[in-house]
């Protein structure tokens, strides 16, 4: 079977920078990085995760490479990559699409439609061997952290979130979604849960603003008010199981 397009423009790439392993298809049902590692058999920590911003003041493409169990700093990374004072915006579908040539999640550090501006956060060195997304949701491939900096020419940076402040951030979501969980129940209006931090955790595949899989995300605005409250109850059995 062959190999999907962007496959191949990785693939084409690591045979001649002669790197010794070439991008592997995994099971369509490893989509996140927890799901990705358990196939593989190793630690979350080494799939490496390409995240892509969109830089206000030019339109840019700012990619970071960070580990699995990890989640960008954003303030950190505007340090490094706005000297204007400009803030780094969403980069939705489209946007990573026309400037890196792959669709999200499967964002490949190589190989790019256009030049990006491209990070390697420092966590990955924590590994002997990472895997890195090749073109292609379920397609990846091997390489040491020092390969990867090799490849891609990338600076090596710290913009990981402090692991102090990981569970101050997670507790605000709660403390917020809750409240609006509360309004809804005295009021009977189905009111999105969306708290406008959309990024989704690397390990529960949960949304760490709303607490929604990707699924219940892009099913909200179609769905009905019994499908909305059922959407309700198991955001709230989820931060129960957060606060346990």
């Amino acid at each position: 079977m062959a190999l999907p397009e962007g496959v191949q423009k990785v693939a084409a790439l690591l045979q001649a920078k002669a790197h010794p392993h070439l991008p592997v298809m995994l099971d369509d049902a490893a989509r996140t990085a927890q799901q990705a590692a358990d196939a593989l058999g190793v630690a979350v920590g080494q799939i490496a995760k390409s995240i892509v911003f969109r830089r206000r003041s030019d339109d840019a493409a700012v990619l970071v490479v960070t580990s699995g169990d990890q989640r960008v700093d954003e303030k950190k990374l505007e340090a490094l990559v706005c000297p204007d004072g400009k803030r780094l915006g969403r980069a939705d579908a489209a946007f990573v699409k026309s400037k890196t040539g792959f669709s999200i999640g499967g964002v490949s550090p190589l190989a790019h439609a256009t030049p990006c501006v491209l990070l390697i956060d420092a966590s990955l060195f924590r590994f002997d061997q990472i895997w890195a997304a090749a073109g292609h949701p379920n397609a990846v491939f091997q390489l040491a952290p020092a390969d990867l900096e090799w490849l891609t020419g990338a600076p090596v940076v710290d913009v990981a979130v402090s692991p102090v402040e990981e569970p101050s951030a997670q507790s605000g979501a709660i403390h917020l979604v809750s409240a609006r969980a509360r309004e809804i129940k005295a009021t009977a209006e189905m009111l999105s849960p969306c708290i406008s931090v959309c990024r989704m955790h690397a390990v529960t595949g949960l949304c760490e603003g709303c607490f929604r899989t990707r699924d219940e995300i892009a099913a909200w605005g179609n769905a009905d008010d019994d499908a909305k409250r059922a959407t309700w109850t198991r955001i709230e059995e989820r931060m129960t199981d957060l606060q346990a």
